[in-house]
């Protein structure tokens, strides 16, 4: 395992981190994880030398307004020494905050959930203008002096999701040891970007990456212009190690955070994390990589990552399945393919799950993270599909 410092915490952390947000579940209930192989999966990820565990209080519930399980499962996982050896990082659910007490009852209430006294690396949950605004009135800053001074948490972070003006000013308001950033090949220049990481990094802030893969749909059906352009490479390698490793080029991330669902996976980026060096990438292999974004940009049509926090619609719309199947659509339809992949959305997209259930009530674009017009782009999934 390699170690990166955090910024200015100065704390050796793996560069791989493990995201407890898409555990493996039992019979598709996201509420239901299969605790026996989570449990193995966290344990041999420690045991190989990972040191850095990320939740937050909604993953794996039903919505965005209660706890979730994921949480109170690594309350359970990290017992017989296993806290002791990690950093446990969780989220200030920022979106429920109404008054500044409310600070307090969420991060004593996760404390109690994950059974430990302190929080290593705190984070202010999907930060966005809106609700920046608000957090600052109630008093976010004295909140975290607080807790970090009753040694409640350690470090002081957030996770971000809007623009670049807003993340620098953010980042500029206050004395924040962290930050979490979407970031990847494809999102180069989305939310904070290249340039947010540098800014960041510039700082003093650590900065944790999340959705590497964007869900999966970095590695999984691939465009044929994006397998050509790998294949051009003098060093093999598979999409996952391709993604990953352009991430970890650069030397200003810290820590990687993967949502491993499979031992497969754990041990697939063990492998990956064992040698990936900043600035280890040639100048061929990343014009490599921009041809296979260029390849991608081409095809997408929902800038979607399957994060769930449209979920679960009133009207029992499944949406990132629908967005699923609409891109995979346009990334691989041919002549000769189109009829199988329509056949494949009413295969996989229940009649009770489609978009012409769908009352436009708009809750759904509220908390999208990437900032969809998901009404309208339902409205295009079933012109093509139904």
């Amino acid at each position: 395992m390699l170690y990166r410092t955090l910024g200015k915490t100065n704390e050796k952390v793996s560069n791989l981190g493990f995201g407890c947000m898409r555990l493996p579940i039992i019979d598709g209930d996201v509420s239901k994880i299969d605790e026996k192989k989570a449990i193995e999966m966290i344990h041999h990820s420690i045991d190989e030398g990972i040191n850095y565990i990320d939740t937050a209080y909604p993953y794996h519930g039903t919505g965005m307004a209660r706890g979730g399980e994921s949480e109170p499962f690594l309350g359970r996982a990290l017992k017989d020494g296993y806290r002791e050896k990690v950093n446990l990082a969780t989220k200030l659910p920022s979106w429920l905050i109404k008054t500044r007490k409310d600070m307090d009852k969420y991060l004593n209430e996760q404390l109690e959930r994950l059974q430990t006294d302190k929080i290593d690396f705190y984070l202010v949950h999907a930060l966005n203008k809106g609700v920046w605004g608000n957090l600052k009135k109630l008093g976010i800053d004295e909140f975290l002096n607080s807790a970090i001074k009753d040694g409640r948490i350690r470090y002081a972070g957030f996770s971000f999701h809007d623009e670049l003006d807003v993340f620098k000013e953010i980042v500029d308001y206050y004395d924040w040891s962290f930050c979490q950033i979407q970031y990847n090949y494809f999102d180069e220049n989305f939310q904070a970007g290249t340039e947010g990481l540098k800014y960041a990094a510039d700082k003093g802030l650590g900065v944790v990456i999340m959705e590497p893969l964007r869900g999966g749909k970095l590695v999984k059906d691939l465009p044929q212009a994006a397998n050509d352009a790998m294949e051009k490479a003098e060093v093999k390698r598979t999409p996952v190690e391709w993604a990953l490793r352009w991430i970890w080029n650069h030397p200003e991330v810290s820590v990687v955070l993967s949502g491993m669902n499979l031992m497969e996976h754990v041990n697939e980026n063990l492998r990956i994390a064992s040698v990936a060096l900043p600035n280890s990438l040639t100048e061929k292999e990343l014009e490599i990589m921009d041809d296979v974004k260029k390849a991608y940009k081409s095809k997408t049509k929902v800038n979607c990552t399957g994060c769930q926090y449209c979920m679960p619609c009133p009207a029992g719309v499944n949406i990132p399945k629908n967005f699923t199947q609409y891109n995979q659509y346009h990334m691989l339809v041919t002549p000769q393919t189109e009829g199988e992949l329509k056949s494949h959305y009413n295969i996989f997209v229940n009649e009770s799950e489609r978009p012409d259930k769908c009352v436009e009530c708009g809750k759904c674009e509220s908390h999208c993270p990437q900032g969809i017009k998901i009404r309208q782009e339902l409205k295009n999934v079933k012109k093509l599909f139904l």
